[in-house]
């Protein structure tokens, strides 16, 4: 038979495995026809095969989830009573869930990597068989696994139940694997954490062992290096050391509450975001917090969103809602007049707050949250107006992301299925608009993007833009959607030029995203350290001792005068331990006034990083902070 293995045509007996002609390559499974499969694959005719390796993401799936295999016949042989959940790859690394009859502790995490090293060096083939319904569920009733048999019975019926041996073990799964247990290299256990089976609270609480696997202890070693500093870096952790927000349970979990100093940092972004759109020629808007369900129900949120929505409250009969978007508040504006050609585009931002259910398995400090404010705006344009409101939304976006330290980021286009089209609500010639819009802004502006079909929403093609930071994390960032379902919902039109009523466009679009998450980002991407425009705290002024606290008072006061945040720290502790604490909660500059600042107007001047500056004028010193603050900080 003939075959085509990374493009070059080839002549193969019947039977070969995509393994006997990848053999040559360093391969941990293949890719036939597109899709991944194990090695093990058996080869038909015309098939087009390449390999999949570790640098890629399909590569590190496949290698994460045999990884996890290795670790459930790992707690399988150390507790033979315990019940198996589910194990998949996940971003970075592996979990499996476990049912077991008592806490694991840190020396079980021990043990239950050093018998995984036993069963990667006994090199276990894993073999796929598939089986029918019946089969799985007596196989997975053989050993006590009640979560399997569950998963065995949820499965659509006609589709293909496979289960995986290596050895003694078995596991229901649908695969790919690598070909065997030896092929993984180096692992670590990192945690144990408590999870919910199906993520629902309702049910049993299962125990969850995260791990991680490389192929080299070297690429390992590097990786957990990476955790590390992504553990100094948590928003979390650094939120509560600095002082910028806490989330507690008696306010309720996912809600944020914004202490001064964070506080101060949402402000300072908000103002600039104020004057960047108001520049822009945005005009700014407000909306309330609840609205009747009848709004809900008419722009389709009740019948897509319900389950993200909160319960709402009668008021004199009527039911509301909390909202959980602000879109329909924009359009309600927009249709409170006759609207001519004239006046579009009409571009409307808010910071508004909205209210979204989210599970509490879910919920991540400032990342994943109940209550948060989109930097939200709606732009209501004509057809032919389309391609340069995107352009200029483009332009806005890069320019915020680039003014906060954000400038490389990743950018998908997603469009519909164009086989699946029943899916999707609108004309064919709206979406094809739409979607050639979002192309053309994109070619203008020099962007590369990657194509997701099948990835748009029911009513809309979409730009998602991942940013990514000092580490290469990816985070979610702003979004662009052209909608023409909304407008028809709402019977939305503006006057032509003809006297008839035409149906606009409408953009959804977010450059930051939402407050919360977008701090999360930023104090991970500067691990709390921000530039000297974002500090909360820009200076502190330290007296050497009582006496030299009325100067001291002094130059805060002249540099509050200058527009620089300042205050003075007169606690009655050692020199040394107030400028230690100044650095740990990582403000910029701290000047030190004693007998001899105080006589001559100056002050001793250090700087968080690079240590001691100095002594300057207060002039001088102004003077520095305002050209650094200009430097650091977006354009006035």
């Amino acid at each position: 038979m003939r075959i085509t293995v990374q493009g070059e045509e080839r002549e193969c007996p019947g039977g070969t495995t995509a393994g006997e002609v990848l053999a040559a390559q360093a391969s941990l499974a293949a890719r036939v026809n597109g899709a991944v499969r194990d090695l093990s694959q058996v080869l038909a005719e015309g098939d087009a095969v390449e390999p999949v390796t570790f640098a890629e993401p399909a590569g590190r799936e496949v290698y994460w989830h045999t990884s996890s295999h290795i670790l459930a016949q790992a707690v399988k042989r150390l507790f033979p009573e315990a019940r198996l959940g589910v194990g998949p790859a996940i971003e970075e690394g592996f979990y499996y869930d476990f049912d077991l009859p008592r806490p694991l502790e840190p020396q079980d995490l021990e043990r239950i990597s050093a018998e995984m090293g036993r069963i990667v060096g006994e090199a276990l083939p894993l073999e796929r068989r598939e089986v029918t319904r019946g089969e799985a569920e007596e196989r997975m009733a053989a050993g006590g696994e009640s979560y399997k048999i569950e998963l065995v019975r949820g499965l659509p019926e006609g589709e293909p139940i496979s289960l995986y041996h290596q050895g003694e073990f078995v596991d229901l799964c649908a695969g790919p694997h690598l070909s065997d247990t030896g092929r993984v290299g180096a692992w670590k256990l990192l945690s144990v954490a408590g999870a919910y089976w199906r993520g629902d609270q309702r049910n049993a609480q299962l125990q969850r062992i995260y791990g991680v696997s490389f192929p080299t202890a070297q690429e390992l070693a590097a990786h957990l290096e990476r955790l590390e500093e992504a553990r100094r870096r948590d928003h979390r952790r650094l939120g509560r050391e600095l002082d910028l927000f806490s989330i507690q349970d008696e306010a309720g979990a996912g809600l944020v509450l914004w202490h001064p100093r964070g506080a101060q940092v949402r402000e300072i972004i908000e103002d600039f975001w104020r004057r960047e759109h108001r520049r822009r020629g945005y005009q700014l808007v407000f909306s309330p917090h609840i609205g009747r369900e009848q709004l809900w129900r008419t722009s389709g949120h009740l019948s897509w969103y319900r389950e993200n929505m909160y319960a709402g409250l009668e008021v004199e009969g009527q039911h509301y809602l909390v909202k959980p978007m602000n879109c329909p508040y924009h359009i309600l504006m927009y249709r409170s007049a006759t609207r001519s050609y004239r006046e579009l585009p009409l571009r409307w931002g808010e910071l508004g707050t909205v209210y979204r259910y989210e599970r509490s398995g879910v919920l991540h400090g400032l990342l994943r949250v109940r209550g948060f404010t989109q930097d939200d705006a709606h732009i209501f344009c004509r057809e032919d107006q389309l391609e340069d409101e995107i352009v200029g939304v483009l332009d806005l976006a890069r320019y915020m992301l680039a003014s906060f330290g954000f400038t490389d980021y990743e950018i998908v286009l997603a469009v519909r299925d164009p086989g699946n089209k029943e899916k999707y609500v609108g004309s064919d010639a709206g979406w094809d608009a739409a979607e050639k819009a979002l192309v053309r802004a994109l070619e203008r502006a020099g962007l590369p993007f990657v194509r997701a079909e099948g990835e748009a929403k029911f009513y809309a093609p979409a730009l998602d833009i991942t940013l990514k930071d000092a580490l290469g994390r990816g985070w979610q960032g702003p979004t662009i959607q052209v909608d023409f379902n909304l407008p028809e919902r709402f019977d939305l039109s503006y006057v032509g030029p003809d006297g008839r009523e035409h149906r606009p466009f409408m953009i959804h679009r977010t450059v930051l995203g939402s407050m919360e998450r977008f701090l999360g980002s930023l104090i991970e991407h500067y691990a709390g350290a921000f530039p000297l425009w974002l500090a909360p705290l820009q200076v502190r002024v330290l007296p050497v001792a009582e006496r030299h606290a009325a100067y001291a008072r002094q130059v805060r006061e002249a540099l509050g005068a200058a527009g620089l945040r300042a205050e003075v720290d007169e606690r009655d502790e050692k020199l040394g331990w107030r400028i230690r604490h100044a650095q740990l909660e990582k403000i910029p500059y701290m000047l030190v006034v004693g007998d001899r600042e105080a006589a001559e107007g100056r002050v001793a001047v250090r700087h968080r990083e690079q240590g001691d500056q100095g002594s300057w004028s207060l002039e001088e010193l102004v003077g520095r902070l305002r050209e650094e603050v200009a430097a650091s900080g977006p354009r006035p």
